[in-house]
């Protein structure tokens, strides 16, 4: 058994053939919790995820880059060569984080953390005082959903990019639970992280060898097991041994393999311990 913690299913990626996507995942046993990256796709997994049994869930959460107006080409963390299809190039328009809007949908009992939030600079603007106004709505927004994961019991599914020493200040205020998605800093910065109780997901990225990013192999050879969890971020950052164009959650096996190559255990190994770390974190199988 396998558990793709984060797969967005909930995309207009997906928006066609979501519920057939999720099912080929279930017939070849491998569980979904599908984030949300803002309100209507944290609605929209929750009512997916509502349909079916204790093998998929979701998480309700307001993405960085949703707190601004923008044009966002997902090809930036796709290889150039991949077809790009409609949903890779999207307009972003700004969202306020509406609390009491996020808590009620919390309610449900499908939701099992808050995410995907966190602080995000890639597409920071230039100037001083333009810059740090961009980071400190980043912040208010990323401490709101921290609370209000306190508030519903729940781990945090934190997006990073660009900002890890930024993210390891803002959690050292507090103990929070949860994962650092789609693990992109370096090696020291992780061994803070992990001091922190925090686990690290990683994705079809590890494949992919970008020279501003550390190598992944070095990372995952030094993060103990019992602190990764597996993640497609579907339809994202596709596996190569998939040959699609689209990711989704089937294909999380892929990383599970590379992972046991890397370091040099079995797969069988990689899954079982990455299944009890996302049931532990995520209190899976309850509901």
């Amino acid at each position: 058994m396998l558990i793709d913690t984060h797969g967005h299913v909930s995309f207009n990626a997906f928006k066609e053939d979501g519920d057939a996507v999720l099912k080929r995942a279930l017939e070849n046993n491998t569980w979904v919790i599908m984030p949300g990256t803002q309100f209507s796709t944290s609605q929209r997994a929750v009512e997916m995820a509502e349909k079916y049994g204790k093998e998929v869930h979701a998480a309700i959460g307001l993405h960085p880059i949703h707190l601004e107006e923008r044009e966002v080409d997902v090809l930036e963390v796709q290889s150039e060569s991949v077809k790009k299809e409609a949903w890779m190039t999207f307009e972003t328009r700004a969202e306020e984080f509406d609390y009491e809007k996020y808590k009620a949908l919390g309610q449900s009992k499908k939701v099992v953390a808050v995410g995907e939030c966190g602080l995000d600079y890639y597409y920071e603007p230039k100037g001083k005082e333009k810059r740090e106004a961009f980071r400190l709505k980043q912040k208010t927004t990323l401490a709101l959903q921290v609370k209000l994961a306190e508030e519903l019991g729940l781990p945090v599914i934190f997006h990073c990019r660009k900002a890890h020493d930024e993210l390891i200040e803002f959690l050292s205020q507090g103990k929070v639970r949860g994962v650092v998605h789609c693990y992109t800093g370096t090696l020291a910065q992780a061994e803070k992280f992990y001091a922190m109780g925090l686990y690290f997901g990683f994705n079809g990225l590890i494949f992919k060898k970008v020279p501003a990013l550390p190598a992944p192999e070095e990372i995952i050879k030094n993060i103990p097991l019992e602190r990764i969890v597996l993640e497609t971020d579907s339809p994202y950052l596709v596996p190569p041994e998939a040959k699609t164009e689209r990711n989704e959650p089937l294909f999380v096996k892929y990383v599970a393999e590379e992972i046991a190559r890397i370091k040099g255990i079995s797969v069988d190994e990689v899954a079982s311990a990455t299944t009890a770390n996302a049931q532990a974190l995520f209190k899976l199988g309850e509901a």
